[in-house]
C-alpha cells in the first residue's frame, strides 16, 4: 500500500531525469521587489500546484524551479521548514503541515483527548503560516477506534471551535482531509463527504473547510462531479490522484479528469487543486502532462 508516508520515491533513474529536466528549464524573473516568478502563466481558470511528496527522489531547488517552470502557483505538503523556501522560486506552500507527528493522520479531531495537542499545534502553526503566506494547513479527523459517526463529528465540532477564532484572525484555513478507509488508511473515520460537510457546516466558520481528495472519495462513494457542485461551500482545496493506484491523470485510470477540473471551474473555485498522484514514468513528464488534462 503507498501513501504520502511510506512512499519512498520511484528509483534513481527518475530523478536523474528529474533533476536533468529540471535545471534545462528557463531562469526566472525578479521583481522590483525581489521576488522570483515564472515568466509563463498556467493556462486555465484553476490554480494548479503539485504535492511534494510523490517527487521526494528530486532534489527540492531543482523541483520548485521545475514547478514554477510549468505554470505551478505553490507546492503542497510541505512542512515548516520549508514554507519560506518556496518563495525564493515565486511559489506558495499551497497547503502546510502543522506538525512532523508519525500519527499524524490517526489522531484526529474525532477523540476529545486529542483535542489539547491538537489545538497546541494550530495555535502554533496558524500564525506562522500566515507570516509565510501559507493560506491553509491541513488537519485531520482521525482513525475510529470504535467511535460511532455522531458522537465523532460532536467531538470534531467542539475542537475545531475552540481554533476556528485563530484561523479567522490569521486568514489561514484548517483544511480537514477526506479519505479512504478501503485500501489505504483502515479505520480513518471522515471516509465519506456527507461526514466532512456535517463537521464544518456545524462550525460555520470560513475558516474550517474540506480537503476534497478525488482519489480517495471516488474509492469511497464516487460520483464526484455531483458532489463537488452539491458541496462547493464547504470545500477549500482538491487533491487529485488516478484511481486505481493513485497514478497518472490519464486513460489507465476510471476517471475523466478534464471533466471533473472543468467542473471545478464551474463552481468558480478560487483555491488550488493540488497533484497529488504517484508517477509510474517520467515524473516531470507526468506532471506536465496532468497539469494540462487540468487546464480548462
Amino acid at each position: 500500500m503507498l501513501d504520502r508516508r511510506a512512499f519512498l520515491g520511484a528509483g534513481a533513474h527518475w530523478a536523474a531525469a528529474g533533476v536533468a529536466a529540471a535545471m534545462a528549464l528557463p531562469e526566472r524573473e525578479v521583481t522590483a521587489a525581489g521576488e522570483r516568478r515564472s515568466s509563463s502563466r498556467s493556462p486555465g481558470h484553476l490554480k494548479q500546484s503539485v504535492s511534494r511528496w510523490p517527487y521526494g527522489q528530486i532534489p527540492f531547488r531543482d523541483f520548485c524551479r521545475a514547478a514554477a517552470a510549468m505554470g505551478l502557483s505553490g507546492v503542497d505538503l510541505l512542512a515548516q521548514e520549508d514554507w519560506e523556501r518556496v518563495r525564493e522560486y515565486g511559489l506558495v506552500c499551497s497547503m502546510g503541515y502543522p506538525t512532523k507527528r508519525q500519527d499524524f493522520i490517526e489522531t484526529g479531531f474525532n477523540d476529545p483527548a486529542n483535542h489539547p495537542m491538537l489545538l497546541r499545534e494550530l495555535e502554533s502553526a496558524i500564525p506562522l503560516a500566515a507570516r509565510h503566506g501559507v493560506r491553509n494547513v491541513i488537519a485531520m479527523f482521525g482513525n475510529r477506534r470504535g467511535r460511532g459517526d455522531a458522537e465523532a463529528i460532536a467531538s470534531c465540532v467542539a475542537g475545531l471551535d475552540r481554533i476556528k477564532a485563530v484561523a479567522e484572525e490569521h486568514r489561514v484555513t484548517v483544511c480537514l482531509e477526506l479519505l479512504n478507509s478501503k485500501v489505504d488508511h483502515p479505520d480513518y473515520q471522515g471516509d465519506h463527504t456527507g461526514f466532512g460537510v456535517a463537521v464544518v457546516r456545524a462550525v460555520g466558520s470560513p475558516r474550517v473547510r474540506l480537503l476534497y481528495d478525488i482519489y480517495h472519495m471516488q474509492i469511497m462513494e464516487g460520483d464526484v462531479i455531483r458532489t463537488i457542485r452539491d458541496n462547493r461551500e464547504h470545500i477549500a482545496h482538491f487533491h487529485t490522484g488516478g484511481v486505481p493506484g493513485r497514478h497518472e491523470l490519464d486513460d489507465t485510470q476510471e476517471l475523466n479528469w478534464r471533466a471533473i477540473a472543468k467542473a471545478i471551474a464551474d463552481t468558480a473555485f478560487t483555491g488550488y487543486v493540488a497533484h497529488e498522484f504517484i508517477p509510474t514514468r517520467d515524473p516531470l513528464t507526468s506532471l506536465r502532462e496532468a497539469i494540462a488534462v487540468c487546464s480548462v
